[in-house]
């Protein structure tokens, strides 16, 4: 059993549940991290109800001194942070004249300057350590582009590339750094996507997808669960598709 502690950001809901869920499973403490509080101690409970050493932490990724608090309160309660999953993110749905300046800041934000600031306050720890796992979540939308989201898009293409910089950086310390860029998953922003008329019905999606099915957080959580291992030491500075091979 490792008495290693795994911080999962949007880690409520979606692709994020499920990713503590499958680190639980794996030994990890889990700290819960997202916006909605309520929601977090739901996802923490039933990990405890697991077995799981969990705690739930609110913090608004944007906002720098709320996750230095956040990450205070989990090396206070759980020791430090040698994984960091960032799955915390915003989507967007408008044509591209019609994008407000202010709506392009919020999901650069969230989904960018957000992951700056989680891997910025996480990675001491796991210099100290000599071991680290960071993994961030992306979207095949910046690996292919994608009309009326250009915003999501391009803060997603920034997670991308701060991913490979970071794995470089930070290959001599013993910590690796991965991309998984999600398409075709059954996500609440799928649903939201889908309520606003932007996105077809799943049956659709799926007939876009080789394997001819939908993706699901448990899809997702493996693949993270994997990259966070001890086995994935030698795997550093990808982008690892989990598409269904709608993206190759």
């Amino acid at each position: 059993m490792t008495t290693r502690v795994a911080v999962v950001t949007g880690g409520a809901s979606g692709m994020g549940e499920a990713t503590c869920h499958e680190l639980g499973r794996r030994g990890y403490k889990v700290a819960v991290l997202d916006l909605d509080e309520q929601a977090a101690q739901r996802v923490t409970d039933d990990l405890r109800a697991d077995g799981v050493t969990a705690l739930a932490v609110s913090a608004d990724v944007t906002d720098r001194s709320a996750v230095e608090n956040a990450f205070a309160k989990v090396r206070s309660e759980l020791g430090p942070v040698h994984v960091l999953v960032t799955s915390a993110g915003l989507f967007g749905f408008s044509a591209f004249t019609e994008i407000t300046i202010e709506s392009w800041s919020r999901i650069i934000d969230v989904n960018l300057t957000g992951t700056f600031h989680c891997c910025q306050v996480a990675l001491p720890d796991m210099i100290a350590a000599g071991w680290g796992r960071i993994v961030m979540i992306s979207s095949s939308s910046a690996q292919r582009g994608s009309p009326f989201a250009a915003h999501y898009a391009a803060s997603k293409g920034g997670v991308i590339t701060l991913t490979k910089s970071l794995a470089r950086e930070y290959a001599t310390a013993g910590i690796t750094v991965n991309n998984i860029p999600p398409s075709g998953i059954e996500t609440p922003m799928q649903h939201a996507g889908q309520a606003a008329g932007y996105l077809p019905p799943n049956e659709d999606i799926a007939k876009a997808i080789p394997m001819g099915r939908l993706g699901s957080g448990a899809d997702i959580a493996a693949a993270v669960g994997f990259l966070c291992s001890d086995e994935a030491g030698f795997i550093t500075g990808q982008v690892l598709g989990v598409n269904g091979g709608s993206v190759l």
